[in-house]
């Protein structure tokens, strides 16, 4: 049966949810229907953000000693990827960081350190380095150090952090067949807790770890009903020497089909095309943008994205213009 998708644009810019057999439907939609698809998100996109593309840069801030098993994870404690070690980045390291993000054209800054959550110490360092970047550069800082207790999350907006990135990246049910060393609720009650503090919430989810189709549709529920303002969409990179290492890729058409997907169940939000994408993708992102109106630029946390002028020339090509920093 043919899916009127402008009608679910019409739904989205409505205010009116999707059913879960709407959002099935998009998922399901035939590949020779990906560009109407995509025409109906895009209709969506252009209300909220024209032709605009937020850019943003990540930072591995602290890298491969980390006590989590994820499984997706190339530096978590399971996992016999050779990843670079080391421990939280000194402040001038940090800066050097923010001065690069800004040369990428990038508005938003992301200090990204793995772990479990950030000893005091480690917060010291962050706060640090945090009020001086507020102090020199018209950077927004996104941080993403694990679970947060409410003072830390108190210190963090206090010292200017815009932004907490905490993602839920998979369903509630598939869940524990992922992580075993913290709950799908901890990371939901980390995202509420750096909202109450005042940070913007950013959340959102890898495709391609043995979730359903109908799984996929309650991640963009629940992302929906957490209000996450910023939703990073990874695609699994699988990394030998991981548990997840003989995953495969998800196709590239479906890939924009779940773009759509989160396009229309939240409208308004930021949905950024983050990890995985150049690998998942492929020849594809460039259409990528008519849903998500996001993009990481430069390199993951270990592994390596498309070059930046690359990424610049693509939204160049698109028509589309680069979103500086308005503080």
């Amino acid at each position: 049966m043919h899916t009127d998708w402008q009608k679910l644009a019409r739904l989205a810019l409505d205010g009116t949810m999707l059913s879960v057999e709407e959002g099935l439907a998009v998922l399901g939609a035939p590949d020779d229907e990906v560009l109407p698809l995509l025409q109906a998100a895009f209709t969506v996109r252009k209300h909220y953000y024209g032709k605009k593309v937020k850019l943003n840069m990540i930072i591995n801030a602290k890298s491969g000693l980390c006590p989590e098993d994820c499984g997706y994870c190339s530096q978590s404690i399971v996992s016999t990827a050779p990843v670079p070690k080391y421990t939280l980045l000194d402040k001038e390291t940090l800066l050097a960081g923010a001065r690069e993000a800004m040369a990428r054209s990038a508005g938003t800054y992301c200090i990204v350190a793995a772990g479990k959550g950030p000893t005091d110490k480690e917060l010291d360092q962050v706060v640090e380095a945090v009020k001086e970047i507020r102090d020199t550069m018209p950077l927004k800082i996104c941080a993403c150090l694990g679970i947060l207790k409410d003072e830390q999350a108190q210190r963090l907006a206090d010292a200017g952090v815009h932004r907490y990135n905490h993602n839920l990246n998979t369903s509630k049910a598939n869940y524990p067949s992922i992580t075993t060393t913290h709950t799908y609720d901890q990371r939901v009650e980390t995202v509420q807790t750096a909202k109450m503090h005042g940070m913007s919430p950013c959340s959102g989810v890898i495709i391609g770890m043995g979730e359903s189709d109908r799984e996929i549709v309650e991640m963009a529920y629940a992302l929906r009903e957490l209000d996450a303002d910023s939703i990073p969409v990874n695609f699994l990179n699988a990394i030998p020497g991981t548990p997840l290492a003989e995953a495969g890729r998800t196709p590239a058409l479906k890939a924009l089909k779940v773009l759509a997907l989160f396009r229309f169940l939240c409208p308004g939000k930021e949905i950024r095309v983050a990890g995985g994408r150049e690998v998942n993708l492929r020849s594809l992102q460039p259409l990528a943008l008519y849903a998500a109106n996001s993009l990481f630029v430069g390199d993951y946390l270990t592994t390596e994205g498309q070059a930046v002028s690359a990424d610049h020339q693509m939204i160049e090509d698109l028509g589309f213009e680069i979103e500086l920093c308005a503080l």
